[in-house]
């Protein structure tokens, strides 16, 4: 959710100051659209001040930052104030409302993107692979990024599931391609291991853990990618790259998980994970850009 706000910041090319807002009883508990008032006492104490100077532009997401929006809507009507994520009130309320396709809010301020916002470009995926692509170049292509993400309250990646997976992707590099993978925090040290011994002795880097995680990198340097189903932002920023996309299926899902990867696959950016993989092309997606695009044009707009 972060790197949302911090993505669309940097597309904007605005310099943020980041705040961290927490909320207490009960504007915590309650829905936005239930409870609206008294949002200069719904903050925590720990949480960052929300006070003057007023930005000229405030970029909010998730739900427990929505008595902040409001209370800077309050007290800086001059504040061109972008909420990432359905806000759970009128998208009125705000001066721009960016949300996924899998969510179903819409409205005149409302912009639709296919996935999770995002700072990434082809220009910095590029760069990335130039400073930290040296333990991949010796893979043969097709060169493969391998983006491995793990359980959460929708998926579940058991051992079970992790043998099959690396099953398929030992078969893959047997074939000939370069696996570049890179695993998450969530997909557990168990799981690693597993992976990492059935990739033994094939053309595949795995990532150790120490040092920066090479995932600019290995997108940069990637001809398809193989990603996980359980990360809407790993399955987004691989779009950039307009390289084919095979996503993984796990056990589990959610009906808005569902329609994410429906509307990934309609627009041609996504295909479910099979061997032999097949290759196609898209242009690549950059929804930021675009959103930071009618951003701008809706500010100079706001301020005549």
């Amino acid at each position: 959710m972060r790197n949302q706000c911090l993505g669309l910041a940097q597309r904007m090319g605005l310099e943020p100051l980041e705040k961290v807002v927490r909320l207490r009883a009960p504007w915590k508990q309650l829905s936005p659209a239930i409870l609206r008032i008294g949002n200069r006492w719904a903050m925590t104490p720990d949480s960052d001040a929300i006070a003057p100077p007023w930005p000229d532009v405030l970029i909010a997401t998730g739900r427990h930052s929505v008595a902040a929006s409001l209370l800077v809507r309050a007290m800086s009507p001059r504040t061109f104030r972008i909420q990432i994520q359905d806000p759970g009130i009128r998208p009125a309320l705000f001066d721009l409302v960016v949300v996924p396709r899998h969510d179903r809010l819409r409205g005149a301020n409302v912009l639709v993107s296919h996935g999770a916002l995002h700072g990434l470009t082809p220009e910095l995926l590029a760069a990335a692979a130039a400073r930290d692509g040296a333990a991949f170049q010796h893979l043969p292509h097709p060169r493969i990024a391998v983006l491995i993400g793990g359980s959460n309250g929708a998926y579940r990646l058991e051992a079970e599931d992790m043998s099959r997976l690396a099953d398929d992707l030992a078969r893959l590099a047997q074939s000939g391609a370069g696996l570049m993978v890179t695993a998450s925090r969530r997909t557990g040290a168990a799981n690693e291991a597993l992976l990492r011994a059935r990739l033994a002795g094939l053309p595949a880097v795995m990532w150790d853990g120490s040092g920066a995680n090479p995932y600019h990198a290995i997108l940069g340097l990637a001809d398809a990618v193989v990603v996980t189903c359980d990360s809407v932002n790993m399955v987004t920023e691989a779009a950039i790259t307009g390289k084919p996309i095979h996503v993984v299926d796990l056990p589990g899902g959610s009906a808005k998980f569902s329609r994410f990867h429906q509307g990934m696959r309609e627009a041609g950016l996504c295909r479910p994970f099979a061997l032999p993989l097949q290759s196609w092309s898209y242009p690549q997606s950059d929804d930021c850009g675009l959103v930071a695009a009618e951003a701008w044009r809706r500010l100079r707009e706001k301020r005549g």
